[in-house]
């Protein structure tokens, strides 16, 4: 990918955030209930007329939609999200603070997945239509077929409430909270990536260089991870990155069951407060994060690929 095809892409970003970021602005904006009312309410304070009128100047409620909207944008650019209405902190702030613990768990559950995903679609492809196969195969059925959120509450009865292994609840951060939440992440994830490695693997092992390694004696061993593996993970590269891009922002169910401290707890939370900046906020952060991942997955994947490259030229 080449100078003028990062600065193009960057303009989409920019182009696609600014439609983002009126759409959300636009919805908050039709959503029932009077933000000045709810803050007020939040805050301890009765909302009386005159200070419902007063809230509103001193937040530009009062103004039209549009001065709002420029308002806030202006802000954005410059760096402010505002406050949030329900804890009372910089919504930047409140994001960052939340943005660890997400992608911790979204990294942790990866690194589960690849664990288990990439050795079992190698051996399902390698011994194709024989017994490993059908057990990998038919344990990815199972896995897609499983909602996230039954896996959790069942990992949570055996392992929290039975055995007594690990925390039920508790909010920490640490391997012991960890754990399942990131296995029940990793669980549907391997089922998919096990079924894409398997087909990858299977397309190149039979491509013609596979062939002729062979005709030239050289070892299963060494055709299989020095030559096959690297090319067959290369389509992977763009699912892994659109895989954390949803794990960053679609973690919500799994972080209620779990109490885990992310984003999408911190979203549950603010939509069900109505915390107007804090939902906007987060939505214009995911848009950002989820682009720009896929931005470096597209680099990486032209600085993987010799191929693309050439094309290119």
């Amino acid at each position: 990918m080449n100078r003028k095809q990062i600065v193009k892409r960057l303009i989409q970003i920019v182009i696609v955030l600014f439609g983002i970021s009126y759409f959300t602005f636009g919805l908050t904006y039709l959503s029932p209930g009077d933000p000045a009312e709810i803050m007020l309410t939040e805050c301890g304070n009765v909302p009386t007329p005159e200070l419902l009128e007063k809230t509103r100047a001193e937040l530009g409620l009062d103004k039209p939609f549009l001065i709002q909207y420029g308002t806030w944008l202006k802000n954005i650019i410059q760096g402010d999200m505002g406050t949030s209405y329900s804890m009372k902190v910089p919504v930047f702030d409140k994001l960052m603070s939340c943005l660890l613990p997400t992608l911790k768990l979204s990294l942790t559950s990866l690194a589960i997945m690849l664990v288990i995903s990439v050795p079992a679609g190698i051996f399902a492809a390698y011994y194709q239509n024989k017994f490993v196969d059908y057990i990998v195969r038919g344990t990815t059925f199972l896995g897609i077929s499983i909602p996230n959120f039954w896996l959790g509450l069942i990992l949570l009865s055996v392992f929290g409430v039975k055995l007594g292994w690990l925390p039920v609840a508790g909010g920490g951060t640490d391997w012991r909270h960890l754990l399942l939440p990131a296995f029940t992440l990793a669980f549907a994830m391997s089922a998919k990536y096990t079924r894409q490695v398997r087909i990858a693997v299977l397309e190149e092992l039979h491509q013609d260089y596979v062939t002729g390694a062979r005709m030239r004696g050289m070892k299963e061993r060494t055709i299989l991870w020095r030559h096959v593996l690297p090319n067959a993970m290369l389509p992977l590269v763009t699912l892994l990155g659109l895989s954390l891009g949803n794990l960053l922002g679609g973690t919500a169910v799994v972080e209620l069951i779990f109490s885990w401290p992310g984003m999408g707890n911190m979203a549950v939370s603010a939509i069900t407060s109505r915390d107007y900046p804090l939902v906007q906020g987060y939505v214009l952060w995911i848009a950002l994060i989820y682009m720009a991942i896929n931005l470096l997955v597209d680099l990486s994947y032209h600085h993987l690929d010799p191929r693309l490259k050439e094309a290119l030229q």
